[in-house]
């Protein structure tokens, strides 16, 4: 603890609201998913990833998708790993404390690098270096040397959401 958070007021979160309410069930719901997939399908994905439950992981090659540790797929997205129109099966490769935003698609043979976010949307067509944010549609990389912590939360999140709650904004 550093020593301008010794004796300072801990910072204040947004509210709980709508189903963030019934976050133990949802937890419950995640874990069982992960676990299922992996002991079904034989997907590689590391206990403490998250997989939303309207996420998309390929089915078709399971034993492809590769999610790392403390990374999370937001909801909607896709994560394939094979292409059936070039007849090509791959693995697809998510590392850890990552972020895949909502709608965002992965293509077959794609590496996402280790705390790499992925803005909502995008199509990520070719690898995407550690520690970079890619956006658009072909994905671009439009930042690099980002900072993340577990599940690809930036660094300065806790700072932003604090500053929000303060100003009644959440």
């Amino acid at each position: 603890m550093s020593d301008a958070t010794i004796g300072s007021p801990p910072l204040r979160k947004a509210r709980r609201r709508g189903l963030n309410r019934l976050h133990l069930l949802r937890s419950a719901l995640v874990t069982a998913r992960r676990a299922w997939m992996v002991w079904a399908y034989g997907m590689d994905i590391a206990p403490d990833a998250q997989i939303s439950l309207s996420a998309r992981l390929d089915r078709t090659f399971p034993v492809g998708v590769h999610v790392g540790a403390r990374s999370y797929v937001a909801l909607q997205a896709v994560v394939l790993t094979h292409d059936r129109t070039r007849g090509v099966y791959l693995h697809t490769r998510i590392g850890a404390d990552c972020f895949i935003g909502a709608r965002s698609l992965i293509l077959p043979g794609i590496s996402v690098g280790d705390g790499s976010i992925v803005a909502a949307g995008a199509v990520v067509t070719r690898d995407v270096p550690a520690r970079s944010v890619v956006a658009g549609n072909p994905a671009r990389v439009i930042r690099e040397g980002v900072q993340t912590g577990p599940y690809g939360r930036l660094s300065s999140a806790d700072d932003t959401e604090h500053a929000l709650a303060e100003a009644g904004l959440t």
